[in-house]
């Protein structure tokens, strides 16, 4: 008999992320074998498989889980590829990308969360990841050319985006979200040469801002 949380993962899967336009079947797939509940905090348990961003804490929140999938689905990660993630959270992003790929290096400007992120992990199983703390647009991060790059947090402009393309390895691709509520634009950009870069449009959507960007301050009347 199915447990509720399995079937609260059938129904995700077949009932908001299949029809959010996600049909990438290995996305699919790592989605329904991650266990979500186990990365949601204690007080959001039964919202684990809403279609909802979840706080977790100093102002920043999961990302929902079709925006998830659109963003695996993007970086069509694959087996052995080296793998960037700006913005640990909670470390579910981040176990998705492992089950698809090789080697995953994620970067949490978060303490706390980059700590429980890491011991998550590790009671998973999952062993083909580091967690580092620091700010992964400050420089670019150690053990690059990346075969792709997950921003899970939205920045209001493409400034950090040069650095983040140069730190590709040709084929690579980055996903980011920029600009600013209520109007982002989901963007991938593929490096196909040296100094060469395709860059796409993908979707209209809203996510919280990665907590490394200092966002641009309002008018004052």
């Amino acid at each position: 008999m199915e447990t509720s949380n399995q079937l609260a993962c059938f129904n995700m899967i077949h009932q908001q992320i299949r029809p959010g336009g996600v049909l990438d079947d290995r996305v699919l797939e790592v989605m329904a074998q991650v266990p979500r509940e186990s990365f949601v905090p204690d007080a959001y348990q039964g919202l684990a498989y809403a279609d909802i961003e979840i706080p977790i804490g100093r102002d920043t929140s999961m990302l929902a889980p079709t925006l998830v999938g659109r963003l695996l689905q993007a970086l069509a990660v694959q087996p052995t590829e080296r793998v960037l993630e700006l913005g640990t959270g909670t470390g579910y992003v981040t176990a998705c990308l492992s089950r698809l790929g090789g080697k995953v290096v994620s970067i949490e400007i978060d303490p706390e969360l980059a700590a429980e992120a890491r011991d998550r992990l590790v009671g998973l199983g999952l062993k083909q990841i580091e967690i580092r703390e620091g700010n992964g647009l400050e420089r670019p991060n150690v053990g690059g050319p990346f075969d792709a790059i997950a921003v899970t947090g939205s920045m209001p402009t493409d400034d950090s985006v040069p650095m983040l393309q140069d730190q590709l390895a040709v084929g690579g691709r980055l996903f980011c979200i920029l600009g600013e509520r209520p109007a982002m634009e989901a963007v991938r950009i593929v490096r196909v040469g040296e100094g060469d870069f395709r860059r796409e449009a993908l979707f209209e959507t809203c996510a919280p801002a990665l907590a490394e960007v200092t966002e641009p301050e309002g008018f004052e009347f």
